[in-house]
């Protein structure tokens, strides 16, 4: 067991409230319960020592590992080669059907002989509250209950266990053919023990998880040239999502680092307003409406929660980021027991961002409101009134200095983006109010979009770059700007824009790959660098595509699949050689493939139309 595998030798598994990672050799080595955000139960991948793990693999350690999903589903297989047999681990969470809030989270371990004879080891070594509470166990036979403040675990196998100071170990020899399980189960402290499982019942629950996943990807409307990375990432989105609310995480973890042995480790489990309201599109694209109104209806209540009586705003209408159930409340702290992934410290829970003003928020809401206006997901009278009077307080608060789009602790400045998605938010809320003849202060809203585009191209062109950049009076490009042709600030082909988009390539593209900003030309209050951000990358094809320039947006799209992992995931950045960088997987980047792909496959079906 490496002490830190790569942060890509991993495939994801979940339950719709939770998720758990899993490694090529076999380890899960992340998993917080009962939900997404929860403290972790498993953390080894943050601290080998005090983080726990749950290890089910051969004992022979020579063996080859190869992982993969079973086809068009989120159950994870993982075989084991050697000169003495071949087996099989394969890991689910049972979907959670009724998506209502649940504190038993169920994690499936089944195992079992291809060829030959394999002797599997289990090692089961649970660490509460990010390894800071004790837990006691009491072992009888085939059942290990660990009791810690707050929560309660059972792990049952269909072979013996025994014990190891507070853990467990087992060891189960299988020939060909013969199949063993271990369930390891979360649940509050008073609640009831499950039942032992069989063999039969985890043989039985796999294939019902296969039929819930297979199901669900059928939903799916994409008919292009990309099905299998399309679909995927519709999974990953569908497993970072929160079911009782349909709020998605940006990811399943925290602390994973931008650069290793750096400083920059966030925590990634809650739900940004930005990345959830762009994830509208994606799912609107392939089909899944459902997805989409239920995470526009959680919108709509953060958008009426911080406003009362008829006018006033009880400080900014959103927040940036909320916990799933939509608790603003994110106190950030440092875990300072964990030494962090590859000695990548400090390692942070919660997030102090959560408090920064970020005005292009309000775009991408209003972005995501208009989008879902396709397929009937109107607000009504109260909601309508929630969203003209967020408009309403935007059009006296655009015109100031923010944090940004990349939440910068450097402080504020007047970042080009932000007045972007500023714009986006008035042009969509007036063509919301037209649509469906909704009451708004119609002159108020267009002069303030109208000030907003002349202000942009006045102040946040540059002469010598040729091009529109990061902040106001600064010469720093920045890739979130390639969201424009997207929202329509500009048209895709006008020459401010390829210039812009000409100037991004010069000084913001590597191979293809695309870095957000240069933190050296900009300081962005946090030392050391990163790498490329996988979400600029597909954003630069979307833009490529959008702009006729065709051949290097494919070219671009297929170079940025091969930096996928092993089995179609993608953590937030890539590092100088190629590996994954950040917490895994993204959501961002996952919902990026997704458009990306889709305007592409657009442009060149047009191609041969024409």
């Amino acid at each position: 067991m490496d002490r830190y595998p790569p942060i890509a030798d991993h495939g994801l598994v979940g339950d719709l409230q939770t998720a758990a990672l899993v490694s090529s050799q076999g380890v899960v080595d992340w998993f917080a319960a009962p939900r997404f955000d929860s403290p972790s139960v498993f953390a080894a991948l943050l601290d080998h020592d005090r983080g726990g793990y749950f290890l089910l693999a051969p004992e022979d350690r020579g063996t080859t590992c190869k992982q993969l999903y079973y086809p068009d589903t989120a159950v994870l297989v993982t075989r084991f080669m050697s000169a003495d047999g071949v087996g099989e681990v394969f890991d689910f969470m049972p979907p959670d059907r009724k998506a209502t809030p649940s504190d038993r989270h169920v994690l499936i371990r089944g195992v079992r002989a291809v060829r030959g004879t394999v002797r599997f080891a289990l090692e089961c070594r649970p660490r509460f509250d990010y390894g800071r509470a004790a837990h006691e166990l009491d072992l009888r036979g085939d059942t290990a209950t660990f009791r810690a403040p707050g929560l309660v675990a059972h792990l049952q196998a269909s072979f013996q266990l025994h014990p190891d100071d507070r853990d467990v170990r087992g060891v189960v020899t299988l020939n060909a053919g013969e199949v063993a399980a271990a369930v390891f189960t979360v649940d509050a402290p008073d609640g009831e023990a499950p039942a032992p499982p069989t063999v039969e019942g985890v043989v039985e629950q796999l294939w019902q998880a296969v039929d819930f996943w297979q199901h669900w990807v059928r939903r799916s409307r994409y008919r292009g040239r990309w099905p299998n990375m399309v679909n995927r990432s519709a999974i990953t989105l569908k497993l970072l999502t929160y079911a009782p609310t349909g709020a998605p995480v940006a990811a399943a973890t925290m602390g994973l680092p931008e650069q290793v042995g750096g400083e920059r480790n966030w925590d990634y489990r809650y739900t940004w307003v930005r990345d959830a309201s762009l994830s509208v599109r994606a799912l609107l694209d392939l089909g899944f409406t459902d997805e989409a109104a239920q995470f526009t209806g959680w919108l709509a209540e953060r958008l009426g929660e911080r406003l009362r009586g008829q006018q006033e705003v009880l400080g900014e209408p959103l927040q940036i980021m909320y916990r799933v159930d939509g608790d603003p409340e994110l106190t950030e702290e440092v875990l300072e027991h964990f030494e962090g992934y590859r000695g990548s410290y400090p390692v942070r829970a919660g997030n102090a961002a959560a408090d920064q003003l970020q005005l292009d928020i309000y775009g991408e809401a209003l972005y995501a409101l208009a989008e879902a206006r396709e397929v009937g997901m109107r607000a009504g009278y109260h909601g309508w009134k929630n969203l003209a009077r967020t408009l309403d307080w935007l059009a006296d608060s655009w015109d100031r200095p923010d944090e940004g789009v990349w939440e910068t602790r450097g402080g504020r400045n007047d970042f080009t983006f932000s007045r972007v998605m500023s714009w986006t938010a008035f042009d969509c809320g007036l063509r919301l109010a037209a649509e469906y003849s909704r009451p708004a202060d119609t002159a108020r809203w267009t002069a303030a979009r109208d000030a907003i585009l002349e202000q942009v191209m006045e102040r946040g062109w540059n002469e010598k770059e040729q091009a529109l950049v990061q902040y106001y009076g600064g010469d720093v490009l920045d890739a979130s700007l390639l969201l424009i042709p997207r929202v329509g600030f500009l048209a895709p082909r006008t020459e401010s824009w390829l210039s812009t988009l000409d100037a991004m390539d010069r000084t913001l593209v590597s191979d293809s790959l695309v870095y957000r900003y240069d933190p050296a030309a900009s300081p962005d209050g946090l030392r050391g660098s990163e790498g490329t951000f996988s979400l600029c990358t597909f954003l630069y094809v979307d833009a490529l595509a959008r702009a006729d320039r065709l051949r290097p947006a494919r070219y671009a799209f297929e170079k940025m699949l091969t930096y996928a992992n092993h089995v179609g995931l993608f953590a937030e950045e890539i590092g100088p050689t190629g590996e994954q960088l950040g917490n895994f997987p993204q959501a961002f980047t996952h919902l990026s493939l997704i458009m990306a792909a889709r305007t592409l496959d657009e442009a060149l079906d047009r191609q041969w139309d024409d």
